[in-house]
């Protein structure tokens, strides 16, 4: 099982509103980032929110992996997730990025993908319907294939167009194409995810042992495809939890007792129209729970048990990531910008990083890296027309890397 974490760009109370705080908060995210690569982590996602005040202020999430790109080496940068719809932006426009992504990183981008987190969020771009976004996504993500692999790409679809033939540039780097992944929620989803050859991305607000049927849905689906979207399967699931590891038990405990810790899960009962509510329903702006108050630590142990999020030290860590193997998830991921301060989460990263991950992925391989690797070339020809066979070079300036043939 392979670890990453997540970035949302959380900025909670009055600094979402005072634009020094703000930045700061958005650069202390990136630096967790850095942290990662440094400890065994192999994934960092960037969510990708617009209009959400607080919960997210990660609307360009390809400019700050851009920055991340710069200062790591291993750890690979995903979307999570890139919504699709051409209301929002021309589907160009997301081949492109993703291509120049993966090379600025030299293949270590992951394109997620998904329809928006609910009503508000895509309201932003004239959106007033959410159900309607479904199609859009069947239809903009099988054409980025196309777009990454043809050089006279043209599309009349009924979403959106490319009316003529184009280059859409740069393509990806190396032979193949980033590793595609679709936000998952219900069964059905989990299913259409891994019939199609592409990763599943689950955020998880509820018992882990509740998506183990979904999770067997998906591997039951990725065993005979229907179609492979890309050139190579990729066969993830991936789940994010809450999780606070750290070397002293009774602080852990005490940030998980703190009421302050579901202060997000406020926001995304307000924000998240599209998915089902917390199990307590409180939405923001109405205080989160104090456990402490409720049932203190019996309490906290049930919610452990039941999957609710990870706590403890290493030791009592590494027991209950045992349990997200039972249910079949590949790769774990955590939010860890909720109820830890900078200075506990950066020493979370570290310890977790030390002495969690190895022992459960003591692979030196990127899963994504191995399918992709094994792609056996393009999955459409390059070309849907006939090539003029009068267009040739005659001249080129000094600085092209490939001359003319002698």
């Amino acid at each position: 099982m392979e670890f990453g974490i997540f970035l949302n760009g959380f900025v909670p109370g009055p600094a979402a509103h005072d634009r020094p705080s703000e930045h700061l908060a958005l650069k202390r995210e990136l630096e967790l980032a850095v942290k990662a690569d440094k400890h065994n982590w192999k994934y960092v996602w960037f969510g990708e929110h617009h209009t959400l005040t607080e919960y997210s202020h990660m609307s360009a999430p390809e400019v700050a992996m851009g920055y991340v790109a710069a200062k790591t080496e291993r750890i690979h940068l995903g979307t999570g997730i890139n919504s699709l719809s051409p209301r929002k932006e021309h589907p160009v426009r997301y081949a492109e990025r993703a291509a120049m992504l993966d090379h600025i990183t030299e293949g270590r981008f992951e394109w997620g993908t998904g329809r928006g987190a609910g009503s508000h969020e895509v309201a932003t771009f004239g959106i007033m319907d959410t159900e309607s976004t479904r199609a859009e996504w069947d239809e903009v993500s099988r054409e980025i294939v196309r777009m990454w692999e043809q050089y006279d790409y043209s599309f009349q679809g009924e979403h959106f167009t490319v009316p003529t033939p184009h280059n859409i540039l740069p393509k990806p780097y190396g032979h193949s194409h980033p590793p595609i992944w679709m936000a998952c929620g219900n069964p059905g989803s989990f299913a259409k995810a891994g019939s199609l050859g592409i990763g599943g991305i689950a955020f998880n607000f509820e018992p882990i042992y509740n998506l183990k049927g979904r999770i067997e849905a998906y591997k039951e689906a990725a065993e005979n495809p229907v179609e492979i979207l890309g050139d190579y399967q990729n066969n993830n699931v991936m789940m994010t939890n809450g999780v606070i590891c750290l070397s002293d038990r009774a602080r852990a405990r005490e940030i998980a007792l703190s009421a302050g810790l579901g202060y997000l899960v406020t926001l995304v009962n307000l924000y998240h129209d599209t998915m089902p509510k917390s199990l307590d329903e409180i939405t923001w702006p109405d205080p989160p729970i104090h456990l402490g108050a409720l049932g203190g630590e019996e309490l906290l142990d049930e919610l452990i048990a039941g999957g609710y999020l990870l706590c403890g030290t290493p030791d009592e860590v590494c027991e209950q990531v045992a349990a997200y193997q039972q249910v079949g998830c590949d790769q774990l991921v955590f939010g860890v910008t909720g109820g830890l301060s900078h200075e506990e989460s950066l020493e979370m990263i570290e310890l977790f990083g030390n002495q969690v991950i190895p022992n459960f992925d003591s692979s030196p391989e990127i899963s994504t890296e191995v399918y992709r690797r094994a792609a056996g070339g393009p999955k459409y020809p390059p070309y849907n027309n006939p090539v003029d066979p009068s267009l040739r070079h005659t001249v080129l300036p000094p600085a092209a890397i490939i001359p003319l043939p002698e």
